[in-house]
């Protein structure tokens, strides 16, 4: 049986606003295990980038500007997953800092909501030790409603 920790979940962060100005905060990440970062920025939100996935290596995803579906599925088998395995899908948004948390053994993805949005990744890997740990699929292997945004 999986822990907490083993699915992928969201630390909450939040926001401080005066008449100087605002603070984005998320004061209950902590950085320990994170050895780089790296920040995408789409040209159009047409654009989806999916499915990366790792067996060993671990990411946060922060969107610093704009909001994003961000999408993770757990990797039960590497060469072939289960196309039935649960999609987490969560919209992650700068207006409500959060991190999303993706732990090893998940193939995650993310398609941008509005123009100009950033998304900064953390991984506990560096770029050697990815190298042997990458595995990807197209970005409707869990199928297209993924990244479905609904009318409501």
């Amino acid at each position: 049986m999986k822990t907490a920790l083993n699915k992928p979940q969201i630390i909450e962060g939040g926001l401080a606003v005066d008449d100087r100005g605002q603070l984005s905060f998320a004061n209950n990440f902590d950085f320990k295990g994170v050895k780089r970062f790296y920040m995408v920025e789409n040209f159009s939100t047409d654009t989806i980038r999916a499915f990366h996935g790792h067996l060993k290596e671990v990411k946060y995803v922060f969107v610093v500007s704009g909001s994003a579906i961000v999408a993770a599925v757990e990797l039960d088998n590497i060469k072939k997953p289960s196309k039935k395995n649960s999609v987490h899908r969560y919209v992650l948004s700068a207006r409500k800092p959060t991190i999303l948390y993706v732990p090893a053994g998940y193939a995650n993805g993310f398609k941008a909501l509005e123009p100009d949005t950033k998304i900064i990744f953390f991984s506990t890997s560096t770029m050697e030790e990815s190298k042997g740990d990458d595995f990807r699929f197209p970005a409707d292997y869990w199928g297209a409603n993924v990244w479905h945004v609904e009318n409501r």
